[in-house]
């Protein structure tokens, strides 16, 4: 039952894939990838809109049937991450170019709209809001905002070649899973990281860019993630690694290194057309 969610939400995604695709091209929501390729773009609002659409038949069960199908902190998580997808898409619906923190920063003292700043600040108050009345020490709770936020932003950077994020969260979540030896966050996380995955495969075959509004979701998953199941000490590590990935992208690129490691390279192009 645990897994209902996960598996509800997959399979709407996967019967509304083909729909929202044809509907990004219709409306010429098209963008240039890496390899100068026009893709239908953002498609990170499938795994926006299957969640929310699995959520009609598993609340409705949870209801009326007393089914324990959703855990009681999806209201908490849904709302972290549904803003985290709504900040994302208003970057790819306004935002410029990349241009980094840095960028970011003077763009916003010269008065201009920076969506950058914009996604930072929202990320940052709905972490505050969600992680509240918990429970947590002061330094417990201010650490897993970081987390959270950090983890949010990080999943923009990585997200600069097809499947990357998502094989990124992937291998974070077998990661976790494994090390806790726990599989109960999937109750949590499943109903939105089910239609990630979806999305997912449809960015990894550049059949689709996911931008910021799928890389938002899949940050804001994975911060989730580390939450749930890190302890403190833990997180303090994660938090550490956070930021040393956040700079090495700032100032220099992350696909670069990849390109320049082989066991990284062969991973990273694993599942892509040639």
């Amino acid at each position: 039952m645990h897994a209902l969610p996960l598996v509800v939400a997959m399979l709407a995604a996967v019967i509304m894939a083909p729909a929202v695709l044809r509907g990004l091209v219709a409306g010429r929501h098209l963008r240039m990838n890496y390899r100068q390729r026009e893709l239908p773009f953002p498609f990170g609002v499938l795994s926006v809109a299957a969640a929310l659409v699995a959520l009609i038949p598993l609340a409705l069960l949870q209801e009326l049937a007393q089914a324990d199908v959703l855990h009681p902190e999806v209201p908490r998580i849904a709302l972290y991450v549904l803003g985290a997808a709504a900040l994302g898409l208003i970057d790819d619906a306004l935002g410029a170019a990349p241009r980094g923190w840095r960028g970011h920063g003077r763009a916003m003292l010269r008065g201009e709209l920076s969506t950058g700043v914009l996604k930072a600040a929202g990320s940052l108050g709905l972490a505050l809001l969600v992680l509240s009345g918990l429970g947590l020490s002061h330094g417990h709770y201010l650490l897993a905002v970081a987390v959270l936020v950090l983890s949010t932003n990080l999943f923009n950077l990585l997200d600069l070649r097809p499947g990357r994020a998502s094989k990124a969260f992937v291998l974070l979540g077998a990661g976790l899973t494994l090390g806790a030896a726990d599989v109960r966050p999937l109750w949590s996380l499943g109903l939105f990281a089910g239609p990630a995955l979806v999305a997912g495969v449809y960015d990894l075959r550049e059949r689709a860019m996911l931008g910021d509004t799928g890389a938002n979701l899949l940050g804001a998953l994975a911060g989730w993630w580390l939450v749930l199941v890190l302890s403190a000490t833990g997180q303090a590590i994660a938090l550490g690694l956070l930021i040393a990935i956040t700079i090495f992208g700032e100032f220099r690129s992350i696909s670069a290194l990849v390109e320049k490691t082989p066991g990284l390279r062969a991973l990273d192009s694993w599942g892509r057309p040639s």
